[in-house]
């Protein structure tokens, strides 16, 4: 007559201990639900000089700057809000990796294992596959402001993330440094397997504001005596070309859109800088002359991708704007593109404690 109370209170136990146990994830077929990482805009400003960038992708969304008459406008090509920017192709202001540019193929060999990466641009890698760091939430570490605000954000890659090998660390700070300079901080830091790292910014600059048509009247100065050439798949070739008397030759200031139909479909290729030993080099200088505003670049890179937006394609960015072809241009500070496979370019790779370092400086004048 005791045993159904002994049953009952049996039961009982049991599907206590069953609820428990499941509300802590002890049972290999549950599954425990992460912390979910928001993403925001955040908003460094020292006086009429701003920026706003998000953590998607480490992106930079908008950059304010004066006119010669004091007029304030936004010249980076971006989009309104964070949304458009989720598998966005173009790259607007975002920090792009593990490898920025071309792997041709989509492999290379480290240490004499083939690694393969994601193909994600005809037959080669760009911009560090699919998801490259473009396309990631990045931690926020910190956010100072003050009288050089910055903020800086945090991404773990894993060992095998689109292919390539062992976990890095990465780190990017965006700093107003002084009124009127921005500054940017990328390091990475190899945890388990030798590596290549190559990150580089990748915003739109026209200095005239994004929604002022072309940059073709833009003049440009890129501190450079090299190319490296490229196939029809933009790939490099291997070799060095001099810019002295050629299409590519803007060791002077010259109007972009002076001999760009010299080139075809516009320029996006690889300069390699003038050496400057132990300190940040003069890498370009781009003025508006229409609103007198003037961007200086300096890096401590091997070289910049200098692309005039060749592929841009009536995009709707900024309040509805539709950007056109040749609507913005890229300096990107850089290593060799596809280095990977060319022993003949400076070294990518970053062994197990070692650190990748990339600097960036902007000056703005007007």
């Amino acid at each position: 007559m005791s045993r159904p109370p002994l049953l009952l209170l049996l039961c009982l136990i049991l599907a206590f201990a069953f609820f428990f146990f499941e509300s802590f994830g002890f049972f290999t077929n549950t599954i425990v639900a992460a912390p979910r990482r928001t993403v925001g805009i955040y908003e460094l400003r020292k006086g009429d000089f701003s920026l706003k960038v998000t953590n998607w992708g480490a992106t930079i969304t908008s950059v304010f700057v004066p006119d010669s008459k004091g007029n304030l406008a936004d010249v980076v090509l971006g989009y309104d809000g964070i949304g458009p920017y989720i598998n966005d192709t173009t790259y607007f202001g975002a920090l792009v990796g593990r490898v920025a540019n071309r792997i041709a193929g989509g492999r290379f060999s480290l240490d004499g294992k083939v690694c393969r990466t994601s193909v994600n641009s005809g037959k080669n890698t760009l911009h560090g596959g699919y998801r490259g760091f473009s396309q990631v939430i990045w931690t926020i570490l910190e956010k100072k402001g003050g009288n050089f605000p910055y903020i800086t954000m945090y991404y773990n890659s894993f060992d095998g993330e689109e292919g390539f090998p062992g976990d890095l660390d990465v780190y990017v700070t965006y700093q107003i440094s002084n009124p009127y300079e921005l500054t940017v901080r990328m390091n990475a830091t190899a945890k388990s397997k030798p590596t290549p790292v190559n990150l580089a910014q990748h915003s739109y600059w026209n200095l005239a504001g994004h929604n002022s048509g072309t940059i073709l009247s833009h003049l440009v100065q890129i501190f450079a005596s090299e190319i490296t050439p490229v196939d029809g798949d933009l790939i490099p070739t291997g070799t060095f070309e001099s810019v002295a008397g050629t299409e590519f030759d803007f060791r002077e200031p010259v109007e972009v859109g002076s001999r760009i139909d010299e080139v075809s479909g516009g320029y996006d290729i690889n300069y390699v800088l003038d050496p400057v030993p132990g300190q940040m080099k003069k890498v370009a200088v781009v003025k508006d002359p229409n609103s007198g505003r003037v961007m200086e670049l300096y890096s401590n890179q091997h070289g910049v991708q200098f692309y005039t937006g060749n592929f841009i394609n009536n995009v709707r960015g900024k309040g509805g704007y539709i950007y056109p072809k040749h609507g913005a241009l890229c300096l990107e500070t850089q290593g060799f593109p596809d280095a990977v496979n060319h022993p003949n370019f400076p070294s990518q790779i970053v062994r197990p404690g070692e650190t990748y370092k990339h600097d960036m400086l902007f000056k703005f004048s007007f």
